[in-house]
């Protein structure tokens, strides 16, 4: 099964917590926003590792949740948690021969 925001459960988004506890962040979000760029260069992410963690700087235009929910909404992924200024984004990669996570 496919995990969506809407039938995710708390024990899969600990999980998801869990593995992301060890990641460094793929990129950083700022006063640019939420740019054409950075929505490939997250998606390209996804793709490839299926979980990622993105630092939300302080010179963001809004608050880190409220980035975290835009940004999944126009990704088509799930925000796992908003930790501090940190933001872990999961969706279910698209490409074919990939060692899915096993949550």
């Amino acid at each position: 099964m496919i995990i969506t925001s809407e039938n995710i459960t708390s024990k899969q988004r600990s999980k998801l917590k869990s593995i992301a506890a060890n990641l460094s962040p793929v990129t950083q979000i700022g006063k640019g926003g939420i740019t054409d760029n950075l929505l490939k260069t997250l998606s390209d992410a996804l793709d490839a590792h299926e979980i990622i963690k993105v630092h939300i700087l302080d010179t963001a235009d809004d608050d880190p949740r409220n980035l975290a929910e835009n940004v999944a909404e126009l990704l088509e992924a799930v925000p796992v948690a908003v930790i501090g200024r940190k933001a872990i984004f999961y969706r279910y990669s698209r490409r074919e021969k990939f060692a899915h996570l096993e949550i």
